[in-house]
């Protein structure tokens, strides 16, 4: 399908099914997200982890549209990251990876789903240990989460994506922490994960992006990732990257065999979405991989990191900007957090009182038992958000 007519056809928010397919994507990776944390205790091995969640997806979707007339492409959006501790994300190694989780490890978990293309995400960071998460590593969680809670309040039509970026960063500096520089949140569409409008998620000279205003029937990943260190993680090894996504509008004649075997299965498995290098064969892609990125014809996902000692926390949320408010679908309730900070802010308290949905005209009924839950406004206490529990 040429991109004129995608964007003839563009299915949004005001189609039900569309709003169904969103919401039934979300359910597989709440479940698939808390099946994941059930699974991190001290000495399971983190790529066994991501296989868990992947599979999860993989196969929760697959029980679905089945039989319909029009294949409906379904499954994983984004390859299931386990990134621990001072690591900031997209660590999800290949299968001969032995590293495994510890007691006190912060556990950062990261995934997506998608059916039809329209796609679910969701982060969460969960402590590997018993009783309430204390001290540092409690200050840079309830940072994310907070910042999360005034994201979720701020991403609403007729708002800016500078004011998000702005108030964010407040929040991060009252938990004496730092939003992690180079942490995207970006407009989803179907099919596409990294779409145009942009939030940044620190707003400094090196990187630019176009002041935009959030409208009615958008599609959000608000991902938001807090550090106790400066923020600005690096690469330390290129070998650590295994999650790519095709660069759709670029070509070349890659010069060796191994490349253009991987680009071919690269193509057929995966033409759109993100995925790990564990799903192609080992030995070749290895090979391959590297002639494809030098040519941009892949785009990496590297593996970043703050400084040993570093506590890092990451909150990702999916929002669809419906008529009647702001609808959180992707969610998980935190552990208990007793951060060394509380919020004093006037303006940062003013921000987490505000609702999330619209008043609606007349007596629409709220359905019963439904995921993405309303948001109550927020008490500014500790960071933890009661309301958001299931």
């Amino acid at each position: 399908m040429s991109d004129d007519e995608r964007e003839e056809k563009e299915l949004d928010l005001t189609s039900p099914e569309v709003v169904t397919k969103y919401k039934s994507a979300a359910e597989i990776v709440n479940k698939a997200l808390q099946l994941v944390i059930s699974e991190c205790k001290p000495k399971a091995k983190i790529v066994d982890l991501c296989e868990k969640g992947d599979s999860y997806i993989r196969e929760q979707t697959g029980n679905m549209y089945k039989n319909v007339k029009r294949k409906i492409e379904r499954g994983v959006a984004f390859p299931t990251c386990v990134s621990v501790n001072n690591t900031v994300c997209h660590f999800s190694p290949l299968a001969s990876d032995e590293t495994v989780l510890e007691e006190g490890d912060i556990v950062k978990i990261d995934m997506a789903c998608h059916i039809d293309g329209f796609i679910a995400a969701v982060a969460h960071t969960h402590v590997l240990q018993e009783g309430p998460v204390t001290g540092r590593a409690a200050d840079a969680i309830a940072a994310a989460n907070t910042a999360a809670e005034v994201a979720l309040r701020l991403v609403r039509p007729g708002k800016k994506n500078k004011d998000v970026t702005e108030a964010i960063q407040k929040v991060a500096a009252a938990y004496d922490c730092k939003i992690v520089e180079g942490v995207l949140s970006h407009q989803m569409k179907q099919f596409v994960i990294d779409g145009n409008k942009v939030v940044l998620s620190v707003s400094n000279p090196d990187t630019r992006v176009d002041d935009s205003e959030f409208e009615e029937n958008e599609v959000f990943a608000i991902d938001i990732v807090a550090s106790t260190g400066d923020g600005k993680p690096k690469l330390l090894d290129e070998k650590q990257t295994t999650i790519y996504k095709r660069a759709v509008d670029k070509s070349y004649h890659l010069k060796m065999k191994a490349s253009r075997f991987i680009f071919s299965e690269i193509s057929q498995k995966f033409p759109i979405m993100p995925f790990s290098a564990r799903a192609l064969e080992e030995k070749r892609a290895r090979l391959g991989l590297v002639e494809c990125v030098n040519h941009e014809l892949l785009q990496p996902y590297p593996v970043l990191h703050e400084k040993p000692g570093d506590f890092v926390a990451h909150i990702k949320f999916t929002v669809l900007l419906m008529p009647n408010g702001s609808d959180r679908i992707t969610t998980h309730p935190l552990q208990e957090l007793q951060p060394t900070k509380t919020i004093d802010d006037p303006e940062i308290k003013a921000w987490l009182a505000l609702g999330t949905k619209t008043k609606k005209k007349g007596g629409g009924k709220k359905k019963k038992g439904k995921k993405g839950a309303e948001a109550e406004p927020m008490e500014a206490t500790n960071g933890a958000t009661p309301q958001e529990q299931d």
